[in-house]
């Protein structure tokens, strides 16, 4: 079994994942892989993993998805071919340097009793979207997810041998890693780190994406939605039945009331609100449909050890 595996998703990085590469490799001990998963990226990142698998400036598994299935279906199908007693990921724009690889290690070595060690900042570099988007979904994990306050759910983590293979058990087609880390172990550790300014192309989180990322985290991982929904559905009826109780009084004391704006308004509301539970319901039916069909989590095209 090796030392470590280092867990890189690969989508549109024709232009830094040989500088990373070369990095890394010039870092390496004895026991180290590297794995390189090409999710479908649209430029020649493949071309250039493949040559640098088959050059093998360390030992280097390449794998090539059949389409393009995001980057925590791609970090699954890393972990599913790693072997290492840790597993790190880390993302190739070198938001995270090379050189904190090792140190995420160490501490993680030194800290047998943490089953996870997450990576937080003193100022992340990202864009003003994408750290909207990371303290909103903070705040969606903390109150759906039992997140611990605090706990800021960083790409660049560690994993042990036992929380990877079990962080593999899940089978579904839609895997939120720290979703199932949480559900997993409370063994939980962090560790601060350097976060550096993005070296090449832009974020591939386009808002469509973390809305994406968050629904999957918001229906897969939890049904306090769901209890929202009865909760609302118990509030809106309770709020229905006083108005009806106000009607009847103006009924009886000042004959028919002539309130068709705020019947029609009523109407509209309850009946919205009516709409988006049947859309939240059919959100669990429809994904509950795709797992049972066999919806896969990745599909493997090609893959390429360089030793």
């Amino acid at each position: 079994m090796k030392t470590l595996s280092i867990v890189i998703p690969v989508y549109n990085g024709a232009n830094s994942i040989e500088r990373l590469v070369r990095e890394l490799a010039a870092l390496n001990e004895v026991g180290w892989e590297l794995i390189l998963v090409n999710d479908c990226s649209p430029d020649d990142s493949w071309a250039i993993i493949e040559r640098l698998a088959k050059e093998a400036p360390m030992p280097i598994i390449a794998v090539d998805l059949a389409r393009n299935f995001g980057e925590h279906n791609a970090v699954m199908a890393g972990y599913a071919v790693s072997s290492g007693n840790h597993v790190i990921n880390i993302d190739d724009d070198f938001q995270n340097p090379p050189s904190e690889v090792i140190k995420l290690l160490k501490f993680a070595q030194d800290n047998p009793q943490f089953d996870v060690i997450y990576t937080k900042y003193k100022r992340k570099q990202h864009n003003f979207l994408r750290n909207l988007g990371s303290r909103f979904n903070d705040r969606v994990a903390t109150f759906l997810l039992d997140k611990p306050r605090g706990l800021y759910l960083s790409s660049f983590r560690c994993v042990n041998r036992f929380l990877c293979d079990g962080i593999l058990e899940y089978g579904g087609p839609y895997p939120y890693i720290d979703g199932i880390i949480l559900e997993r172990t409370q063994r939980i550790g962090t560790l601060l780190v350097v976060h550096a300014p993005r070296v090449e192309g832009r974020s591939s989180y386009s808002f469509r994406k973390l809305v994406r990322l968050w629904l999957f985290m918001f229906v897969n991982f939890s049904v306090m939605p769901l209890r929202i929904s009865s909760i609302m559905g118990f509030a809106i009826s309770g709020a229905g039945f006083l108005l009806a109780l106000v009607v009847v009084f103006e009924s009886l004391v000042h004959g028919t009331p002539q309130g068709w704006p705020s019947i029609a308004a009523g109407i509209l509301v309850f009946a919205g609100i009516q709409l988006v539970m049947l859309g939240l319901i059919g959100e669990y039916l429809g994904r509950l449909y795709l797992m049972q069909k066999g919806k896969p989590q990745f599909v493997v095209r090609t893959k390429v050890i360089g030793v």
